[in-house]
Parts: C-alpha cells; structure tokens; sequence
C-alpha cells in the first residue's frame, strides 16, 4: 500500500473532497483511477457522508482532543480550520522515499555512513539505525515514533488518542515537525529554501515508464529495483518540508494516507 501526504481539513479529508497526486495525474492523463481505502473498499464504494455533518463532527472530536492535551497552566489551544472548501495540499513519497529520509536522519545523527542504496519495497522499520533512532530516549522524534498525524499547533507534542474513526494512533504537531525538519536540515544538506522546494522535481524515483501515444509505456526503460538513498531522502523531505508550510500558512493538520 501507497503512502500520500496530506494537509488539510479533516472535513475535506473525510468527505473525499480531495485527490492523490496519482488521482490528478491518471484524470489528466486520460487514465481511469480506483483508489482502495484501508479497509479494502474502492473509495466511491464507500458511504457518502453530508459534508455538513462531517463539519460538525470533527469540530465535535477536535474540542475533545484539544480539551485533553491543554494544561491548567497555560491559554487553551485555539481551534483549527474545519470546513469542506479550504484548499489542500498534497504530493506522494511512498514508503520507501519516507524511510530513506528516516535512515539519512538516524545516519547523520550517529556519525555512521549512509548506505548508497535502497531496496524497492524494503523494510525501513527494521533497519537497525532507523530502530536505534527509535528507541533512543533522548531523541524522541515524532518521525521515529509512528505518528501519522501532525495537528496545527506551535508546541512540541506527541499522544496516543483515538483518531474520529475511533482507530488509536499516535499525535504529534506540525510545530514538533517543523523542528525536526530543520535539525535534519541542519546536520546534513544546510540547504536553502528554494533548493529544499526544488527536491520534489529533482530528486526521488526514476521513471519506470512514458506515455506515447496516450498509453503507458515501459518499453525499453530498465525496471528499477533499487534506488538512491539520499535522492529519495531528499524527495520525501521537501513534501514534508511544503505540507508544514501549509499547514502552518491554513492552520490545517497534516495526514500520511496509506
């Protein structure tokens, strides 16, 4: 299963008033698209929700969660954007260019050599850098610790809490992200700003196939079954890199959508 980033509201989110890069690619390019959801469903399988009452239900889960990580001690956490019509923000790493950015991390952090290659499909989570960068206490990442949501908010936070579907899953926010795209910024590439945004384009996955014709074609292009560490460490890092951007410029959360 694929791997997009999303940032934007949870209603646009969860009324699929929203498309995957590979969505808009296929619907430009004359493709025909069927996205499976997690559960296994093609997404217009699925039950269609009033957006309405989608507002108001994540309006409803939001007072709740920022009612339980507010301290006594300090102004409550002010309320993020929630409606159906905000624009969003979205490109796909896919799993391997995120866990290249995990091992380019936990490698700059050690002082240990960065491996050249990646393995198509390889098992990042049982990397024995990506593993010690989790487990290590007095670096606790939101990246290494399995959050999958990131809410707006300036602080440095991490929870477990339901999310609206009552699945448990951990929190952070894109304050804590933030800091750590920097800190990773900082012990390897110190990259300026427009080179970071130019990763996306330069950067990543090679082309394991063209259209000609209006068809897609892999004649004659080599099947790629390994890829360039860095490059995809770099690739994964701008998308971060813009949806913090975003989310900070809308006040929206940032999602991984798998």
């Amino acid at each position: 299963m694929g791997l997009d980033i999303y940032a934007g509201t949870l209603t646009r989110y969860y009324a699929h008033n929203w498309k995957t890069t590979t969505q808009q690619w296929a619907e430009a390019n004359g493709f025909s698209f069927s996205r499976i959801t997690s559960q296994g469903q093609k997404e217009d399988q699925e039950a269609q929700l009033d957006p309405e009452e989608i507002k108001k239900a994540m309006e409803n889960w939001q007072s709740q969660i920022l009612a339980a990580i507010s301290s006594k001690e300090r102004p409550p956490y002010e309320p993020w954007t929630e409606d159906n019509v905000t624009s969003y923000y979205t490109d796909k790493p896919d799993w391997d260019a995120f866990g290249a950015l995990l091992l380019y991390t936990a490698a700059r952090t050690y002082g240990e050599p960065l491996q050249e290659t990646v393995e198509k499909n390889w098992d990042f989570e049982n990397h024995p850098l990506i593993q010690r960068m989790g487990e290590d206490e007095e670096r606790v990442w939101s990246l290494f610790i399995g959050a999958s949501w990131w809410l707006p908010i300036e602080d440095g936070l991490a929870f477990n809490a339901p999310c609206p579907t009552d699945e448990e899953i951990t929190f952070s926010t894109t304050g804590a992200l933030k800091m750590e795209l920097e800190h990773i910024n900082a012990i390897g590439w110190n990259a300026d700003e427009q080179t970071i945004l130019s990763w996306v384009r330069t950067e990543g996955y090679p082309a394991d196939g063209e259209i000609q014709n209006g068809k897609l074609t892999k004649a004659g292009i080599e099947e790629h079954t390994s890829y360039n560490t860095e490059s995809l460490a770099k690739f994964a890092f701008s998308i971060l890199w813009q949806a913090v951007r975003f989310s900070i410029e809308k006040r929206v959360p940032i999602l991984l959508d798998f």
